[in-house]
């Protein structure tokens, strides 16, 4: 049996925006390194010790809302890599939810609200990544869409292991 393993929550994007995102992460993350679809990471590591809790309230949250609206605002630096810069105050309020029911539970780097983001490029010079942001910057509309719903993953130090997905249905 594997051993407990840290929790990772995502954001579901819609169908056709997770597979364009997945087609430019192809295209331009390290590939040694690309071991993931495009996703939108809420929390890095939540204790595997809360995963029945995190799951009973996660069947709440989206039982009781609707897809929460957000929009695609356009590219992002990383540094060392390129993002595409997502907005959405209904999925950080669902979001600070999670993150207040489990105060305690967290680590420093899942105490603070995140940038919402979808990474396309990581660990690249500054040089390489100026130069995707500068092709794709032209290239990428702004655009309204909702997210589906969330995800939850286990961390085992390469690809991720899925553990669950649910839809909102407010």
């Amino acid at each position: 049996m594997n051993a407990p393993a840290p929790l990772i929550l995502t954001a579901r994007l819609p169908e056709d925006m997770h597979a364009w995102t997945t087609r430019l992460r192809d295209e331009h993350f390290p590939p040694e390194r690309n071991h993931l679809e495009a996703h939108v990471t809420l929390f890095h590591a939540l204790p595997p010790s809360c995963e029945a809790e995190l799951s009973d309230f996660i069947a709440k949250l989206v039982r009781d809302n609707a897809p929460a609206p957000a929009r695609l605002e356009g590219v992002m630096s990383l540094g060392g890599g390129t993002a595409l810069r997502l907005s959405s105050p209904a999925m950080l309020t669902l979001r600070d939810a999670i993150a207040d029911h489990f105060h305690g539970s967290l680590t420093p780097q899942d105490e603070h609200r995140p940038r919402l983001h979808v990474t396309v490029q990581n660990k690249v010079s500054a040089k390489e990544a100026k130069a995707l942001q500068a092709l794709l910057a032209p290239q990428i509309e702004a655009r309204d869409f909702a997210f589906k719903g969330f995800a939850l993953h286990r961390y085992r130090g390469g690809p991720w292991e899925f553990a669950k997905d649910w839809s909102f249905r407010g």
